[in-house]
C-alpha cells in the first residue's frame, strides 16, 4: 500500500467515527475524495478535498467540515499539523519521520515498490499496432507499438492480467494488391524484367526478398497461369512473410504479442454471423437506408441502397452503421464488431490504440461492444497522433527500402532501441511528436532519454565511488542526517505508486516518462549543490555516516527509476558513454 493509500485509509477511519457519531451521514459515497500531493509543495506534504466532496451530504458548507475534520487529522502521529486553504481544501504536514520510513520502504521493497493490486486481476485486453499486413511498419506504427506495449506493462504492474493483442487485417482488397506486388517480385526474381512498378502496386523493396523465396519454392510453376490459380497461393505466402517480418521489426522494440488474431479467420468462422444473431436477438439490426452523405453536393448523383444497419445511434452514436453490403459481403465495421466480441467474450476491459485516422471509427465500435456485452465489457480508444521525422531540423520522408516511409527498423538501427521507447512517451498520445534523429541522442537536460537515464548513471557510478572510499554499504544508513532538501526528493519519490496507478487507470503510460524526469530533474538539482560546496556533495571526504545516509537516498531513487524506465520498455544506463 503506498504512503498516499495509507493516509487515505486514516482518513476514512476519521469519516467512520464522525459517522458513528451522527456528524456525517451513513452511506454517503466517498468516491471522488483524493489524497495527493499539493500542487505547492510549500503549503504541506498531502492535500484533500474531502471537505468539498461531502459537504452538502453532511449539510454545512466546506470549511465548517473542514474545522470538523481537522482536529481528528491532526490527532493522528504522524501528522504534525493540518491546514485549511480556500473554501475548504486540507493540507497536511507530516512527521519527517514518515518520509525517512518511506526511504527505507522503496530500498527494501526494490522491484516491488509501487506495484499495485488495483487491477484487483481484472482481464484487459491491449490490441495495438494491428498494421496491414503489406508491409514494414513505418514511425506512426512505432508510436502505436509503444503506447500499447507500455501501457501493457503498466497495467500488470497494476494488478491487471494482460493479453496483448495484433489484428490482422487479411481480408481486404489491400493484401490482394500484396499478393500482386509479391508475384511481380516472383517474376523478377525468375529473370523476368519487370521495368517500373505499376501504379498501384506496392514499390518497396522489401518484397524483393519474398519474391525470391517464392521462386526458390515454386520455380515457374505459377508464370503461365491464371490470376485465380495464383492469387490465394501468394496471397498466403506474403501475408505470411509480411508477418514474420513485423514480428522481427517488433522484436527491435521488446514486443511480443500474444496473440495474431485473422480477420480473415473471424469471417471464416462464422464469427461475424453469430455476432449478427446477437444483435438481431436485441432487436438491433434491421433492413434500411442511410441518409444521403452529408458531403455530396446538391447535383451529386446518389442512389440510396438498402442495407443491414446496425442502430448505433442507440448507443451514442450520430448515425446507424452497416454491417452488410449490397452485394451480401461484411462491411469491415461487420467484421470489426464480431472480431470485439471475440475479444470481450474473455475480457473485462478492451483497450485500442489506433492511429489517428481512425477517429471517425470509434463511436460505432464502443456502441457495438456496448451492445454485444450489455455494457458489461467496456471499450477504450486511444488515439495516437502523427510522428514527424527530422534530421538537424529537416523534414525526413522517404526510404529506399519502404518506397516512401522511414521504416521502424532504420530508427531503431540509427538510435537504438530505448532512444525510441523513451521519446514514444515525452507526449501524449494524442498530440504530434517531433522526432529529431540529432537531438534525441544528444547529451542534453533538453534530451529526456539522456536526462532520465544520466540519473540513474550518475548513482551507479556514485555507488562504486563509495565503494572505492570505503564506505560500507552494506551498514544501517542513518537517516536523521538527511537535510529537508533531500527528503523533499523523498517525496517527489514516494509518488511514484500514485503515478503508476493512475497511468494504469487513464490508459495512459506517457504519465511515467513525465514523472520519470521530473524526478531525474530533482536528483540532478540536489546532485548540482555540490559543485560550490563539497559538504553539500552525495560522498563527503571524511564523513561516512553522512555519505552512506545520502548513498541510501540515491540507491532509492535509482530503484524508482530502474522500475519507471522498465514499464517503459527502457534499460536503465549504468554508465553514459
Amino acid at each position: 500500500m503506498s504512503l498516499y493509500a495509507r493516509y487515505a485509509a486514516l482518513l476514512d477511519g476519521v469519516l467512520d467515527d464522525l459517522v458513528a457519531e451522527g456528524a456525517l451521514p451513513a452511506g454517503v459515497s466517498r468516491g471522488g475524495i483524493a489524497v495527493e500531493a499539493p500542487r505547492d509543495p510549500t503549503r504541506g506534504d498531502l492535500a484533500t478535498n474531502v471537505a468539498m466532496v461531502l459537504s452538502k451530504a453532511a449539510k454545512t458548507n466546506p470549511r465548517a467540515l473542514a474545522e470538523l475534520i481537522k482536529p481528528r487529522l491532526e490527532a493522528l502521529p504522524p501528522v504534525r499539523s493540518v491546514e485549511i486553504a480556500g473554501p475548504g481544501f486540507m493540507n497536511l504536514r507530516l512527521d519527517p519521520e514518515s518520509w525517512r520510513d518511506e526511504l527505507r520502504t522503496i530500498v527494501a521493497q526494490g522491484d516491488g515498490y509501487g506495484t499495485s493490486t488495483i487491477g484487483a486481476n481484472e482481464r484487459v485486453n491491449v490490441e495495438y499496432v494491428s498494421a496491414n499486413p503489406t508491409g514494414p511498419l513505418h514511425m506512426g506504427h512505432c508510436r502505436g507499438a509503444v503506447v500499447g506495449d507500455s501501457l501493457a506493462r503498466v497495467l500488470e504492474a497494476a494488478g491487471f492480467r494482460v493479453t496483448k493483442e495484433y489484428y490482422v487485417n487479411d481480408a481486404g482488397a489491400q493484401v490482394d494488391t500484396l499478393a500482386r506486388s509479391a508475384y511481380l517480385r516472383y517474376r523478377e526474381a525468375l529473370g523476368e524484367t519487370i521495368g517500373d512498378i505499376p501504379a498501384g502496386l506496392y514499390p518497396g523493396e522489401y518484397l524483393i526478398g519474398v519474391g525470391c523465396i517464392l521462386a526458390a519454392d515454386f520455380g515457374d510453376d505459377y508464370c503461365e497461369v491464371s490470376e485465380a490459380e495464383w492469387l490465394p497461393v501468394f496471397r498466403e505466402r506474403a501475408i505470411a512473410a509480411m508477418l514474420d517480418l513485423i514480428r522481427h521489426d517488433l522484436a527491435l522494440l521488446g514486443i511480443h504479442h500474444d496473440i495474431f488474431a485473422s480477420e480473415a479467420e473471424v469471417q471464416r468462422t462464422g464469427a461475424v454471423d453469430r455476432a449478427m444473431e446477437v444483435l438481431r436477438d436485441k432487436g438491433l439490426v434491421y433492413e434500411g437506408v442511410l441518409e444521403r452523405p452529408k458531403s455530396l453536393q446538391p447535383d451529386d448523383e446518389w442512389e440510396p441502397v438498402e442495407l443491414t444497419l446496425f442502430r448505433s445511434t442507440q448507443f451514442g452514436d450520430d448515425q446507424d452503421r452497416p454491417m452488410k453490403k449490397s452485394d451480401g459481403s461484411w462491411t469491415y465495421f461487420g467484421s470489426d464488431a464480431a472480431y470485439h466480441l471475440q475479444k470481450a467474450e474473455k475480457a473485462d476491459h478492451l483497450v485500442n490504440i489506433w492511429g489517428a485516422d481512425h477517429a471517425g471509427t470509434v463511436k460505432r465500435v464502443q456502441a457495438a461492444v456496448n451492445a454485444l456485452t450489455d455494457g458489461r465489457v467496456d471499450l477504450d480508444v486511444k488515439l495516437v497522433n502523427m510522428v514527424r521525422l527530422f534530421r538537424d531540423g529537416e523534414p525526413v520522408k522517404m526510404s529506399k527500402r519502404a518506397g516512401d516511409f522511414i521504416t521502424l527498423a532504420e530508427v531503431v538501427e540509427e538510435v537504438g532501441k530505448d532512444v525510441v521507447r523513451f521519446m514514444m512517451l515525452t507526449k501524449r498520445a494524442d498530440s504530434p511528436l517531433d522526432f529529431d534523429f540529432a537531438k534525441v541522442v544528444e547529451a542534453s537536460k533538453d534530451n529526456p532519454v539522456f536526462y532520465v537515464q544520466y540519473a540513474h548513471a550518475r548513482i551507479s557510478s556514485l555507488k562504486r565511488k563509495a565503494a572505492d572510499a570505503g564506505v560500507d554499504l552494506g551498514a544501517p544508513a542513518d537517516l536523521d542526517l538527511l537535510d529537508d532538501e533531500e527528503l523533499g526528493l523523498v517525496k517527489l519519490a514516494a509518488q511514484y505508486p500514485r503515478t503508476l496507478e493512475s497511468a494504469a487507470l487513464a490508459h495512459e503510460p506517457h504519465r511515467i516518462a513525465f514523472y520519470l524526469y521530473d524526478l531525474a530533474a530533482a536528483f540532478h538539482a540536489l546532485w548540482n549543490r555540490g559543485n560550490d560546496d563539497p559538504a553539500r556533495r552525495f560522498l563527503v571526504e571524511n564523513n561516512p555516516q553522512l555519505s552512506r545516509a545520502r548513498l541510501e537516498l540515491a540507491l532509492g531513487i535509482a530503484q524508482i527509476i530502474r522500475s519507471g524506465l522498465g514499464l517503459m520498455g527502457v534499460a536503465a544506463t549504468e554508465e553514459m558513454r
